[in-house]
Parts: structure tokens; sequence; C-alpha cells
């Protein structure tokens, strides 16, 4: 499998930002459907914005993992991917506008592809290297997965700091 993982990092790529973009104006479309709430961005907050790589993320791995069995170590390798993405969201968007004092659109556009290019090009990098040393993957996938539980309750009681603070309206989480 370590010689296909390069195909593997660009179509997860490919399918998380294009997912990512979907996720982004999904809750319009669906009319504010409380369903797809929790996995849509419901409106313009840092966090939200994580959400949406977040979401396509944890996906994506699901799938690759059924061809990735014999890497102990993958769930590890995906759980640095994702803090990773998680953390450059807020980082450089938080960075752009401190240095410049706000941001436009298409640079906040570029922070979500920026983060999701780091993503796989890092995991991309520990695969390929067997880089990880992974002694409990379950314990990874469980913090991935609890990282999930943080966005759905988040999504309705999100707490009252900027990184949960939609720019536009003020408001927090569904109050938008």
């Amino acid at each position: 499998m370590k010689q296909f993982t390069s195909y593997w990092q660009a179509a997860g790529f490919g399918l998380t930002t294009l997912a990512g973009t979907i996720l982004h104006f999904l809750y319009d479309w669906t009319g504010n459907s409380i369903l797809i709430a929790p996995f849509s961005g419901i409106n313009e907050s840092t966090w939200e914005h994580m959400k949406l790589l977040c979401w396509p993320l944890f996906l994506f791995a699901l799938i690759q993992s059924l061809f990735y069995k014999e890497y102990t170590h993958f769930w590890c390798v995906k759980l640095l991917g994702i803090l990773t993405g998680l953390l450059l969201i807020p980082t450089l968007f938080y960075t752009y506008n401190g240095i410049f004092g706000s941001s436009p659109d298409w640079i906040n556009i570029v922070i979500f592809y920026v983060s999701a290019a780091a993503v796989f090009l890092l995991e991309w990098w520990l695969l390929k290297k067997d880089a990880v040393f992974c002694k409990w993957p379950w314990l990874a996938f469980a913090v991935i997965c609890l990282i999930g539980v943080f966005f759905v309750v988040f999504t309705f009681a999100p707490p009252q700091i900027p990184l949960f603070r939609d720019p536009i309206t003020g408001t927090y989480g569904l109050q938008s």
C-alpha cells in the first residue's frame, strides 16, 4: 500500500476540499436543517470553518483505513493530521487578521486549502516514512471521535469566546 500513498493523499485532498466547500453552504441549502447543522458550517465563525475540515478528514480516514489495515500506526497519523489542520485554521486566520486587521473572503478560502494541503502532506510523509510509533491506535481513534463530539456539542452550545463568534452577526452557534 505504501506505493499508493501519494495517490491516496492526493485523492483525500481533493475530496476533503470539495466536501468542505459543499459543507460550507449545505446548512443554508437545506433550509437550516437541524440534522445537517452538526456537520456543516452554520455561521462564519472560525470554529465552523474548522468543522468544514474536520468532518471530511474523518470520513476520508474511515474509508482509507479499510485499505491501510496493515499499518498499526494509521490512526495516530490521522490524529496528527487532523490536529494539524484544526490548529492551522485559527492560527493562520488570527495571525493574518492580527497583522492586517481583517481578511477578505478569498484569504479565508486560501487558509482552508492550505490547511488541508498541510494535513495531507504531513500524513503522506508520516505514512511513507513510518515515522510514527503508535502504541495505542484505538486511543488515537477515540480522540478523533471525541473531537467529532465536540463539534456536535459546540454547534448547539458553543462557549461564548471569540473562536465561536460569528463576525458578521456577533452571535454564537445556532443563534445565527
